[in-house]
């Protein structure tokens, strides 16, 4: 794909979504670092990182206009994001590469030179010199003259030899700076890969424990209120500890994510006892999470009464839906920095 099909992608995701959807921070991002890229060095210097990086923005653009409030979208878009800082690296480090050959050329062409004029001068001395003896005393002058400029070359060559090395420290330091910035990017890379397969193996195992879907929160894992408390109960029962269990090992895999924890009864009950018991049922929830080790500060838990129900409260069957708890987790990665 043509860079001028990324930014008609682009277009199209604005006309296709229109007002209804805000354009995720992380593909905003995504274009800019592709935008950069292409505008410096990486279209001469690295072509192919670059075209990785425009799939990879391609990728993006295409399920944000399917899908504009999709994680997928986020995810595709930091990945594009840094294949483009990538593809400019590599053409930073080509190019630094570039300036130390051709500081190497110009040492060669120095060196060529001064040999050159060394040779010269002693030729130019022993003609001098030769003149000298034979003239005796009338050349003696000449001779204190030449042996001036001998002492002045000296100098000049011990310049020289020092700007040659001054140079090469340059050029090393230069050649070093190069390597680490391509280690980190490189290894930057592989972490974001290796999380990337963690969260999508840790939903994966989610799912068959319980019903997971994504909305605009973030992971949804759902469980059913009988299946953790007794009626009118905010103590978790003796199968309850094993499912958590269960979903916990699967959390601490992704442990660096911020999780929320809402409590839902049906519509049965004051309003005020409902928040009342919601909150306690997400506090155990939450309390027994911190007990099998997740962070406690990457946890909130949150009654949410009667108010957000998922079926309808006329029916049994609805009002046992409505009975819930709900770990939303984040799709924003916590930051410990």
């Amino acid at each position: 794909m043509k860079a001028k099909n990324i930014m008609t992608l682009i277009a199209c995701a604005g006309i296709f979504i229109g007002c209804t959807a805000t354009v995720p921070k992380e593909l905003v991002s995504a274009r800019d670092a592709f935008q950069t890229a292409q505008r410096d060095l990486a279209a001469q210097l690295a072509p192919a990182e670059l075209h990785v990086a425009e799939q990879a923005l391609a990728k993006a653009e295409k399920s944000f206009i399917n899908d504009p409030d999709s994680y997928k979208t986020r995810d595709l878009a930091y990945v594009a994001q840094r294949k483009a800082e990538f593809a400019h690296a590599t053409a930073y480090i080509l190019a630094e590469r570039k300036i130390k050959n051709q500081a190497k050329e110009d040492y060669q062409t120095t060196q060529g030179t001064v040999v050159e004029n060394t040779k010269q001068d002693l030729s130019d001395t022993r003609a001098a010199l030769s003149a000298s003896e034979r003239n005796g005393d009338k050349n003696e002058k000449a001779l204190n003259e030449t042996i001036t400029a001998l002492a002045s070359s000296e100098d000049q060559g011990k310049t020289t030899k020092q700007d040659l090395n001054d140079t090469r420290t340059a050029l090393a330091a230069s050649e070093r700076s190069g390597e680490i910035a391509a280690d980190r990017l490189s290894a930057e890379k592989e972490a974001r890969l290796a999380a990337e397969k963690q969260l999508a193996d840790s939903q994966a195992a989610l799912a068959k424990l319980a019903a997971v879907k994504e909305d605009t929160r973030g992971l949804v894992i759902t469980l059913s209120g009988s299946v953790l408390f007794a009626s009118n109960q905010a103590v978790l029962l003796p199968s309850a500890r094993a499912k958590l269990d269960q979903v916990s090992d699967v959390l601490l895999t992704t442990r660096e994510r911020n999780l929320d924890i809402e409590g839902h009864t049906d519509s049965q009950g004051t309003d005020s006892s409902n928040i009342d018991l919601s909150q306690r049922r997400a506090d155990a929830v939450r309390d027994y999470l911190v007990k099998r080790g997740y962070q406690a500060d990457l946890i909130k838990a949150n009654g949410m009464g009667e108010g957000h129900p998922i079926a309808d409260n006329a029916n049994a069957e609805g009002r046992a839906n409505n009975r819930r708890v709900e770990i939303i987790i984040e799709r924003d990665l916590h930051s410990s920095n």
